[in-house]
C-alpha cells in the first residue's frame, strides 16, 4: 500500500514543480504550449509503441485481446451515462465534451500501470494494458472528437461537412503510434535495441512534461480559483462511482478471470485522464474545468483508494 502513495505522491510533484517554476517565472503560457507539441505530437506517440510492443508478443496479445470485451462494453455505457447526466443538468455546451471524456476516460497509464503494479505485482500488467488499449482507443476517437466539438470554430466546422477537418483531429500522432504499435506486434517486424532506446528517450519525456503543463495550467487558472459545482461533481461520481460499477456489472455477465476483472475495476477507478487539460489547451476549450476536473480527481483519489481496495480485494 505504502508503494501506491509513493506512486501518487510522486505525481503530486510533478505538478506542483511545474506550478512553482510558473510561479518562479521558469516557465510560462507560451513554454506551456511548446510542451503541449512535444507531449501530444512526439513524446505520447512514442511511449503507446513502445509500450505496446515491449509489453506484448503476437500471440500474446491475440489470446488477450478477448478480454476487451468488458472495458469496451462498460466504457461506451459510461459515455452514455454521461450524456444522460448532460441533458438531466443541462451542463454548458461549451464543456459537454470534456466532461464525457472525463467522466468516462481514465489515468491508465501514468497512474493506473504503477498502482496495478504495485498492488497485484507483474501478473496484473497485461491486463491494465488491455484496459489501455481500449480506454487509449476510445479516448484518442470519440474523446477528442467531443473535446474538439466544445470549441465554437470546431463546431461550425463539422457543420459544414469537412471531414477532413475531423478525421485530422480524431487521427492524433497518438492514436497514431498506438496503431503503428498494434501493427508491429502483430506482424512481429525485428526492431533494433538501438532504435528502441532513442524511443524511449523521447517516451521518458511525456510524463514530466504532461504534469509540468498541467501545473502551469493550474497556476495559470489561478489554485484558489479551482471551481467544484455540478459538473465537477459529476465527473467525480463518473470516475469513482458509475465508471468502477458498469465494469463489474459487464463482467457479472462476461465471465473473464477474477484477476482480470479486479484490474479492470481499478483500471476504471483512476484520476481524469492527464492528457485532458493539455487538449483543452490545444483545442481552446474550457481550460479551467479541465484543470478543476484533475484537480479534484487527483485530490480525492488518495481518500479514494483504500476504500475501493478494501471492496474488490
Amino acid at each position: 500500500m505504502l508503494s501506491v502513495y509513493i506512486s501518487i505522491v510522486f505525481i503530486f510533484v510533478l505538478m506542483f514543480l511545474g506550478y512553482y517554476l510558473t510561479y518562479k517565472g521558469w516557465f510560462n503560457d507560451t513554454i506551456g504550449d511548446v510542451f503541449s507539441k512535444l507531449v501530444l505530437q512526439i513524446a505520447l506517440p512514442c511511449n503507446m509503441f513502445l509500450t505496446i510492443t515491449r509489453n506484448f508478443t503476437q500471440a500474446e496479445f491475440l489470446q488477450l485481446a478477448k478480454g476487451t470485451i468488458v472495458p469496451l462494453i462498460s466504457m461506451l455505457l459510461t459515455f452514455a451515462v454521461s450524456f444522460l447526466y448532460i441533458k438531466i443538468f443541462n451542463l454548458k455546451p461549451s464543456r459537454r465534451g470534456l466532461f464525457s471524456t472525463a467522466f468516462t476516460c481514465s489515468n491508465t497509464i501514468f497512474i493506473g500501470l504503477p498502482i496495478n503494479y504495485a498492488i497485484f505485482g507483474s501478473r496484473a500488467i497485461p491486463f491494465a494494458l488491455l484496459y489501455y488499449i481500449v480506454n487509449t482507443t476510445l479516448f484518442w476517437t470519440i474523446g477528442i472528437y467531443l473535446i474538439a466539438s466544445d470549441n465554437p470554430q470546431f463546431t461550425r466546422e463539422k457543420v459544414q461537412f469537412k471531414p477532413l477537418v475531423a478525421l485530422k483531429k480524431i487521427f492524433s500522432p497518438a492514436l497514431l503510434g498506438f496503431l503503428i504499435g498494434v501493427t508491429w506486434v502483430l506482424t512481429e517486424l525485428p526492431l533494433p535495441e538501438s532504435v528502441m532506446t532513442f524511443l524511449a528517450y523521447l517516451a521518458n519525456l511525456t510524463t514530466p512534461l504532461s504534469m509540468f503543463i498541467i501545473g502551469i495550467i493550474v497556476y495559470s487558472v489561478g489554485i484558489t480559483k479551482l471551481s467544484l459545482d455540478k459538473e465537477i461533481i459529476g465527473v467525480l461520481v463518473g470516475r469513482y462511482l458509475i465508471s468502477p460499477f458498469l465494469v463489474w456489472l459487464v463482467g457479472q455477465f462476461i465471465t473473464i478471470p477474477p484477476l482480470m476483472l479486479a484490474v479492470f475495476i481499478i483500471q476504471s477507478a483512476m484520476p481524469v485522464q492527464n492528457s485532458i487539460p493539455i487538449l483543452a489547451r490545444s483545442y481552446q476549450a474550457d481550460q479551467k474545468f479541465a484543470a478543476s476536473s484533475l484537480g479534484y480527481s487527483v485530490l480525492l483519489y488518495l481518500m479514494y483508494i483504500p476504500l475501493l481496495l478494501k471492496i474488490i480485494l
